[in-house]
């Protein structure tokens, strides 16, 4: 589906407002990111935001990959991921690479202490993060990690890999061969 269709337009505004509201009512990047993919999706699951928690905080303040980015990731697998051995593996990894690569030049990285400029893992980056009130910066991540993954499923229906509705978009290919 093209990204201007209206129920296109519409889906990601959802993904963007859901994410918002998650990360007002006080769940972490990655938690954030990831449900609100998964709401949209039609997926609820208490396991949802508890499967994406360490992965807040750049991977629990370890100076890892931006918990917006990686719940991005989780939530593009909900749709593209697999299932079992026998599934492909090439629709996600694809959509995985736009979606960081598109981050990356948005942002100039994608680790937490580079987007940053410190590690949040540390008491003296907890206290620098606090007294730079950071917050509006990391939901700017959060809420743009969420909107490119939900653009990168529509245009995944567009390409005719998706089978069903923008409602609940599920993701397979017809290439079976094994990633490079």
């Amino acid at each position: 589906m093209n990204p201007e269709h209206p129920e296109a337009v519409r889906f990601v505004a959802d993904v963007v407002r859901l994410a918002d509201e998650a990360s007002e009512d006080g769940l972490y990047c990655a938690e954030a990111v990831l449900s609100a993919l998964a709401r949209a999706q039609g997926i609820e699951s208490e396991l949802i935001p508890k499967v994406a928690t360490a992965f807040c905080t750049g991977m629990a303040g370890t100076c890892g990959t931006c918990g917006a980015l990686t719940g991005a990731i989780m939530g593009l697998g909900l749709s593209l991921g697999r299932n079992h051995e026998r599934q492909p593996v090439l629709a996600a990894y694809a959509a995985t690479q736009q979606l960081v690569r598109t981050f990356e030049k948005e942002f100039g990285a994608r680790t937490c202490d580079q987007l940053l400029g410190f590690d949040i893992g540390t008491p003296a980056g907890r206290a620098a993060f606090e007294q730079r009130q950071l917050d509006d910066r990391c939901a700017r991540y959060t809420l743009r990690a969420a909107a490119i993954a939900a653009t990168l499923l529509v245009e995944g229906w567009e390409e005719g890999r998706q089978e069903a509705s923008p409602d609940v978009p599920r993701h397979r290919t017809a290439d079976r061969r094994a990633p490079p």
